[in-house]
C-alpha cells in the first residue's frame, strides 16, 4: 500500500509529505485547487512522462518520492528480488525532473531505467483516471482479472509451460530442417568418400610399408648387384672375413708371450665376429630379393592409389585409416540427426496434444467465471447510476495453434444504453462512466489478485444524491481488501472515507502554492459542509454534514 507520498518543487507545490493509511482515502477542494497534482505526483513517480514544465518557477529541479509498504505483496516483492531491488517489504520510488528535461529514476536507492519503474508501478497502483492510462483496459490485465477471478490463473502458467516447451522444441526442428538439404548433400559426399576408401581395403600394416616396400622393388637389380659384390668381397681367401680370422689368430699366439695384448685380441674377435654376421645377414637379405617386374608394377598401381586418396584428404598415406574412421562417425552422426528430428517432432505433437487438453479446460472454466462476472458486475453498474448498462466478459477464439495464456483473448464489453451494440471497454467515451465500470468491476472482483492500491479520479462524474451515496458504499466496501484513494466533489462519497484530505490553493508574489492538509474530526466536518452548501457554511450544513459522516462510518 501507499504509505507516504513526498513532492518538491513540483508545478504549484513548493513541499508537500503526505501520510496516507490503509483503508479509504478521500481527496477534496474547490475547483482549480490543484487536487489533481497529486494523481500527476504519483504518475510521475510510477514512471509516467515527464518534462522541465512540470519544474516550480526558478527551481532546478522537481522532485517526487513514493513509499510503499509491500510486506503482505509476494507478488511485487518477487519482481523486486529478480531485479535485485529488494529491501526488506518496502518500496521507495524517486524521480527527479530537471529544468532542462533530464530525467533520473530511482527504486529502492538504486538508478534503474524508467521501464523498471513502469513495470514496478503496474504491480503498486491501478489509476482509474479521466485521462491517464488504465491498467483494466489492457487486455493482458482482463485475462489476469478473469484467471484470478475464476481462479484459473495455476492452469494457464501451467499451460504456458507448455507452450515454452513447445516453442523450444519447435525452434529446435526448425533449425534442424533449415539444414536438411546441406546434410543431405553432405551424406552424399561422405558416402562416397567412405565407399572409396572401403574398396581400397586399407591395413595398416600395408599403409607403413608400401613407401619402402616399392622402392626396394623398383631397385632390386642394383641392390642384388651390390649385395653379391659385398658377399664375395666378405667371403673370398682374401676377403675382409678372412683377414680378421688369420690376424686373430697371429696376434692370440703372440698374447702368449704378452698379456698386455688381450684387449687387441677382444677387439679383433670381435670385429671378425660383426664381419661374419654381416655375412649372414646379406645372405638372409639377398635370398629375399628377385626382380619382378609385375610386383613392381602392382607395387607402383597401389602406391598411386593411395597417394591419390592422401591427397583428396589432405592426409599422409599412414593416416588413411583414421580419415576413413571419421567419415564414418560424421555418416553415423548425421544419421542420428534425422532420428533426433524424428524424436523431436513426436515430443512436439505429445506437447500440442497436452496443450490442446489443457486448452480446452482453461477455456470451460474462464467461460463459467466470464459469465458469472459478467452477471455480477453488470448487477453493480445498475445500483451505481448506469440503468439499462450492461458489462460481459467476451472470450474471442484466437487462430489454431499453440498459443501464449490459451486459445481465447479475453475483452471487457459493455453497453452503455439498452438497444446499443457492446462495445470495447477500451472504446467508452465518458471518463465518469469509465470509473464507474472499473468502480462495479473492481468491487465484484475484490477476492482476486490485484494492485494493492487504487486510485480513482472523479468517480462521481455525472451522479447525485442516492446513487453517490451508492458510489460511496461501494468504495467503502472495496477498501476492506485494497487501499482506496478517491478523488470527488460529493459530499456523499467523501463522508465515506477513513481519511479526509483537502487541498487548497494560494496566490503568493511569487506565485500558486497548493498545500495539501490532513483532516481533523472537526474539520472534516466543515470540508464536507462546504461540499454540501458551497462558499457559505451554515450550521444546517455542517448539521447534515455531521450526520452524513456519522451515517456512513456505520
Amino acid at each position: 500500500m501507499l504509505a507516504q507520498l513526498s513532492v518538491k518543487n513540483l508545478a504549484v507545490v513548493e513541499h508537500l509529505d503526505l501520510s496516507f493509511d490503509k483503508g479509504m482515502s478521500v481527496v477534496t477542494g474547490e475547483t482549480g485547487a490543484g487536487k489533481s497534482i497529486l494523481l500527476q505526483a504519483l504518475n510521475l513517480a510510477l514512471g509516467g512522462r515527464g518534462d522541465s514544465s512540470l519544474v516550480r518557477h526558478g527551481k532546478d529541479k522537481a522532485e517526487v518520492s513514493a513509499s510503499f509498504d509491500v510486506m503482505q505483496h509476494k507478488k511485487i516483492q518477487n519482481y523486486l528480488k529478480e531485479q535485485s531491488l529488494e529491501d526488506d517489504g518496502e518500496c521507495i520510488l524517486r524521480r527527479i525532473i530537471s529544468s532542462d528535461g533530464r530525467s533520473k529514476a530511482f527504486v529502492n536507492g538504486v538508478s534503474v531505467p524508467l521501464s523498471i519503474v513502469k513495470s514496478v508501478g503496474e504491480l503498486l497502483i491501478d489509476m482509474h483516471g479521466q485521462n491517464e492510462h488504465q491498467l483494466l483496459l489492457r487486455n493482458d490485465q482482463q485475462r489476469q482479472l478473469l484467471d484470478a477471478y475464476a481462479n484459473t490463473g495455476e492452469l494457464c502458467a501451467q499451460l504456458n509451460k507448455v507452450v515454452a516447451q513447445h516453442k523450444k522444441i519447435t525452434t529446435q526442428i526448425d533449425e534442424l530442417t533449415s539444414h536438411q538439404d546441406a546434410r543431405l548433400q553432405q551424406q552424399e559426399l561422405l558416402g562416397h568418400q567412405l565407399k572409396e576408401l572401403e574398396d581400397a581395403a586399407l591395413s595398416e600394416d600395408e599403409l607403413n610399408s608400401i613407401e619402402s616396400d616399392f622402392k626396394t622393388s623398383a631397385n632390386a637389380a642394383t641392390l642384388i648387384e651390390k649385395t653379391s659384390s659385398i658377399l664375395s668381397r666378405l667371403e673370398s681367401d682374401t676377403g675382409v672375413n678372412t683377414q680378421l680370422l688369420n690376424l686373430n689368430h697371429e696376434l692370440s699366439q703372440a698374447q702368449e708371450m704378452d698379456d698386455k695384448l688381450s684387449q687387441a685380441v677382444e677387439l679383433l674377435s670381435s670385429a671378425q665376429v660383426q664381419a661374419q654376421e654381416g655375412v649372414y645377414e646379406l645372405t638372409h637379405y639377398l635370398s629375399g630379393l628377385s626382380v619382378d617386374e609385375q610386383s613392381a608394377s602392382e607395387l607402383e598401381d597401389r602406391l598411386s592409389e593411395f597417394h591419390d586418396l592422401s591427397r583428396k584428404h589432405n592426409c599422409q598415406i599412414p593416416e588413411l585409416l583414421k580419415v576413413q574412421e571419421k567419415i564414418q562417425a560424421q555418416l553415423d552422426e548425421i544419421g542420428g540427426g534425422a532420428s533426433s528430428l524424428d524424436a523431436l517432432n513426436t515430443e512436439r505433437s505429445e506437447l500440442k496434444d497436452n496443450y490442446q487438453k489443457t486448452a480446452q479446460r482453461l477455456t470451460k472454466a474462464r467461460a463459467y467465471g466470464a459469465k458469472e462476472l459478467s452477471d455480477l458486475v453488470t448487477q453493480s453498474m445498475q445500483v451505481l447510476g448506469m440503468p439499462g448498462s450492461e458489462f460481459m466478459v467476451g472470450l474471442v477464439p484466437k487462430t489454431e495453434g499453440v498459443q501464449l495464456n490459451g486459445a481465447e483473448t479475453v475483452d471487457f464489453l459493455v453497453k452503455t444504453n439498452m438497444g446499443q451494440d457492446f462495445k470495447a471497454l477500451k472504446k467508452v467515451a465518458s471518463g465518469g462512466e469509465l470509473s464507474r465500470i472499473s468502480l462495479a468491476i473492481s468491487v465484484v472482483s475484490s477476492d482476486s489478485e490485484y494492485t494493492p492500491t487504487l486510485i480513482f479520479d472523479e468517480v462521481d462524474v455525472g451522479i447525485s444524491g442516492a446513487v453517490a451515496e451508492v458510489v460511496g458504499q461501494k468504495l467503502k466496501e472495496l477498501s476492506r481488501h485494497y487501499q482506496v484513494v478517491c478523488i470527488t466533489h460529493l459530499a456523499q462519497v467523501a463522508s465515506f472515507g477513513h481519511q479526509h484530505l483537502r487541498v487548497s490553493k494560494t496566490q503568493k508574489e511569487t506565485g500558486a502554492k497548493t498545500t495539501v492538509e490532513r483532516l481533523s474530526d472537526v474539520d472534516r466536518v466543515s470540508e464536507v459542509a462546504r461540499i454540501l452548501s458551497g462558499t457559505s457554511v451554515s450550521d444546517k450544513a455542517r448539521k447534515a454534514a455531521a450526520e452524513m459522516i456519522t451515517k456512513s462510518s456505520n
